[in-house]
C-alpha cells in the first residue's frame, strides 16, 4: 500500500512494472522494489498466507509470479482504502483501518476446500518436508485431486508450495548463522548442493549472500511464525 504522494513506490518484474499500491502474488522471480519522493516513500506492507490471500484477494492462480495493481484486483475500494490510510493521523490507526479493510473482505470471497486448507497447514508444521503422496493419503484424496484442487485454488502445485515452505524455513537458519551444511541436513535437504540450487533458484544468490539479506533480520518481527497459517 503505497502512501506517499504521487504514487511513488516502483514494483519492477519481468514484463511488468507497476506504480504506487500493488499486489504481489507468490513466487515473482526477479522482483526489484524502488521509488523516490520528496518527503520520503510511506507504505504498508500487508503479508498474507495463501489460504488468507485466496480468501481476501481471490484470483490466487491469476496472481501467481506476477505483480499487479491493487486497483486491479479490489477495484475501487484501493482507492478509498489508501485514501483512508493516507488521512490517519498515526500507523496505530492505520493498522486498524487496514484490519477492517481485511476482514469486510474476508467472506466476500468462496473459501477454499477444508483439505486444501489442511495440506497447507500440514506444509507448514512439516516445514515442507512432507510428500504429496502422504498429504494425500492424510486427507483423504487421491494425487490427482489434491493437486488439481490445490493448484486451482492456491495458484501453485503442492510439491512446489512444499519447496517454498522448505526454502523460507532453511532462509531463517541461515540467517540465524547457521552453517551451510547444518542447515542443508536441518532442512532435508539431499546435500550442501542440493541447498545450494534451491537458494540459486528460489532468489539467485548463494546462501552466503541469502544469509546477510536484510529484509531476513526483521521478517520474523513483521511476519511472526505464529501467524504463518
Amino acid at each position: 500500500m503505497d502512501l506517499s504522494d504521487g504514487g511513488s513506490l516502483v514494483h519492477d518484474a519481468p514484463g511488468r512494472r507497476e506504480c504506487g499500491s500493488t499486489v504481489v502474488g507468490l513466487a515473482p522471480g526477479d522482483l526489484r522494489l524502488g521509488g523516490r519522493a520528496a518527503g520520503g516513500i510511506e507504505c504498508l506492507q500487508i503479508r498474507l498466507s495463501p489460504v488468507l490471500a485466496a480468501a481476501v484477494l481471490g484470483a490466487s492462480t491469476d496472481l501467481s509470479g506476477r505483480v499487479v495493481s491493487l486497483e486491479d484486483v479490489w477495484g475501487r475500494d484501493a482507492g478509498r482504502a489508501e485514501d483512508r490510510l493516507r488521512a490517519a493521523a498515526s500507523w496505530d490507526e492505520r493498522f486498524m483501518i487496514t484490519a477492517d479493510a481485511l476482514g469486510r473482505r474476508l467472506n466476500t470471497r468462496p473459501s477454499l476446500d477444508p483439505e486444501v486448507a489442511a495440506a497447507w497447514r500440514l506444509m507448514l508444521t512439516s516445514r515442507g518436508r512432507v510428500r504429496v503422496d502422504s498429504l494425500a493419503s492424510e486427507l483423504g484424496w487421491s494425487r490427482k485431486r489434491l493437486w488439481s484442487r490445490f493448484r486451482s485454488q492456491i495458484g501453485l502445485t503442492p510439491k512446489r508450495a512444499a519447496r517454498l515452505v522448505r526454502f523460507d524455513h532453511a532462509a531463517h537458519l541461515l540467517a540465524a548463522g547457521n552453517a551451510a551444511a547444518r542447515v542443508a541436513a536441518a532442512g532435508g535437504y539431499a546435500d550442501q548442493a542440493h541447498l545450494h540450487r534451491e537458494v540459486a533458484a528460489f532468489t539467485g544468490m548463494t546462501p552466503t549472500g541469502l544469509a546477510a539479506a536484510p529484509w531476513l533480520a526483521i521478517d520474523d518481527v513483521a511476519w511472526p511464525t505464529s501467524s504463518r497459517t
